[in-house]
């Protein structure tokens, strides 16, 4: 299986998700160089300011079809602010939004940890 990485330019260069997914023996897909830095512009400069363009949306469409071409089987979401512009029905592939992954992670560690408390 094969995930998609997008994000800010900061997040998608680092090893915080290859190196989890190769713990899973997961492989993976980054944007370019040239995407990263329009999907960081599009983030940071749009995004962050309540701006939701249809050419932001579109090239994030883009990005994410170029994952689906290369075998992708998902994308993750790995920035706060893109599931404002993309979901599983705008998608070529199936979304992995990680603030929703982290919460309902979070909150099932949370219900567990209170149950063995109790």
């Amino acid at each position: 299986m094969a995930i998609g990485i997008t994000g800010t330019k900061w997040l998608v260069n680092s090893e915080v998700y290859p190196e989890k997914f190769a713990a899973r023996g997961l492989q993976y897909v980054k944007p370019s160089a040239a995407e990263r830095d329009e999907c960081n512009r599009v983030i940071m400069d749009e995004l962050v300011c309540s701006q939701f363009t249809p050419a932001g949306v579109a090239y994030f469409q883009q990005v994410i079809a170029r994952m689906k071409d290369q075998g992708c089987d998902a994308v993750v979401l790995a920035c706060t602010e893109i599931p404002l512009i993309i979901n599983d029905a705008n998608s070529a592939l199936p979304t992995l939004d990680s603030t929703r992954l982290l919460a309902r992670a979070a909150l099932k560690r949370a219900v567990e940890s209170r149950a063995k408390a109790a």
